[in-house]
């Protein structure tokens, strides 16, 4: 068994660097300025699946269906900030990966850092708290320390029948 384990793994390795070689994609547009458009456009947008992957980049079929539509668009001869219009429109700003600075926008640009600034100051309260409740203890006295002392030490005692 173990002498066909290399003779398998050589013969696969052969097949993988024969059949799977990696090729340039080919571009979908029959015109190469289309396609250049379509990507600089579709970097700018976000994949509405992902989310976290540009549309040029991503491989959801919805983001086939928006570059699709994007060619169209370019065909018909609208210019890139038409485009870009015509897809907020349809999705809302969340689409762009840099959204204007609007009032509706303003949570997008803004609400990462006021979430953090609440965290750091309900945190830092948390903490104030904390301490002053921890600074508010006074140790015994010494007739207390007596009395505890007393009391733990009749609890060790065994019952006396």
């Amino acid at each position: 068994m173990r002498r066909w384990l290399p003779i398998l793994l050589l013969a696969l390795s052969g097949i993988a660097a024969n059949g799977l070689q990696a090729r340039e994609a080919a571009p979908l547009a029959a015109d190469e300025a289309t396609e250049r458009r379509l990507v600089a456009i579709s970097s700018e947008l976000r994949c509405l699946v992902c989310q976290n992957e540009s549309l040029s980049g991503s491989n959801a079929e919805l983001a086939n269906d928006l570059r699709r539509e994007i060619r169209s668009l370019i065909r018909e001869g609208r210019s890139d900030a038409e485009i870009m219009e015509f897809m907020v429109s349809r999705y809302g700003d969340f689409v762009r990966y840099r959204p204007p600075l609007k009032g509706t926008t303003l949570l997008l640009w803004f609400g990462p850092g006021l979430l953090f600034v609440a965290g750091l100051g309900g945190l830092l309260l948390y903490l104030r708290r904390r301490q002053r409740a921890l600074g508010d203890q006074h140790p015994l006295s010494a007739d207390e320390t007596r009395r505890a002392e007393a009391l733990l030490h009749d609890r060790e005692a065994p019952p006396q029948p």
